[in-house]
């Protein structure tokens, strides 16, 4: 490689670290792998937030904290308990709170 090729070329800027914590939190919510070479260069590393960032998080399953809260509140109120399997599932959670609302 000669030396005009090398001044042409641009050399890849290190990614901020404000940008690497916020890769790493999409990954996590986006449940998916944050690739060693995208972290190396700060341009790479944009585009692959910018595609991470259009992208819908995973779904998870268990019911949501709201939901959970709401059906103790219910279930205090009515004086019974949640079933278990209520625990583990989002949709069985929430007809559960439709059988014992008010």
């Amino acid at each position: 490689m000669s030396t005009t090729e090398t001044l042409d070329r641009p050399q890849a800027l290190p990614a901020t670290e404000k940008q690497l914590m916020f890769a790493r939190k999409l990954a996590l919510q986006n449940q998916v792998i944050l690739p060693w070479n995208v972290q190396q260069d700060r341009r790479a590393l944009s585009q692959w937030i910018d595609a991470q960032s259009r992208m819908m998080p995973a779904a998870s399953e268990h019911p949501t904290s709201k939901q959970v809260a709401f059906a103790e509140r219910l279930a205090r109120a009515k004086r019974r308990s949640v079933p278990e399997e209520c625990f583990r599932s989002r949709e069985l959670m929430s007809r559960w709170i439709d059988c014992n609302r008010f």
